[in-house]
């Protein structure tokens, strides 16, 4: 897999590409010279997590023959600052379901168990260094 990024502006404006040729827009906050024109790159991890576990549960669900109207999920993470460095990592990530339609709570609750503990890779790539959880509820 690669990406290319190309720089948009004098600042920090980046166009990023992967292999589905769809572009996603990074940029820094207005504070330190950004135009906000885009997505944080931590923001973007977050997002990956929440996308790749979001096409493990769809998948399983529509096998498990459940009927999903609508699916939302936040995700929030805490980060902590490295000692002697300016990193701050994530350390503690939930991943939230909101379903809507006839589905079963057990059938959800494997269904995002089966994503986290056996399919999806970014939560393989985080859980290293992150405490990830995860949470449901249907039809909030």
């Amino acid at each position: 897999m690669q990406v290319e990024l190309v720089r948009v502006d004098d600042a920090f404006h980046f166009e990023a590409q992967g292999m589905s040729g769809v572009p996603v827009h990074i940029d820094a906050a207005e504070n330190i010279g950004g135009h906000n024109a885009g997505s944080r790159p931590m923001e973007l991890l977050l997002m990956g997590l929440g996308g790749c576990t979001a096409i493990d549960v769809i998948l399983i669900m529509k096998k498990q023959r459940q009927v999903i109207e609508d699916l939302k999920i936040s995700v929030s993470g805490e980060r902590e600052k490295i000692e002697g460095t300016e990193m701050t990592p994530f350390r503690k990530i939930n991943v939230h379901f909101k379903f809507k339609g006839n589905i079963s709570e057990d059938k959800a609750k494997k269904a995002i168990e089966m994503s986290m503990e056996k399919y999806c890779s970014a939560t393989a790539q985080l859980s290293p260094s992150a405490e990830i959880t995860h949470s449901f509820e249907i039809n909030a």
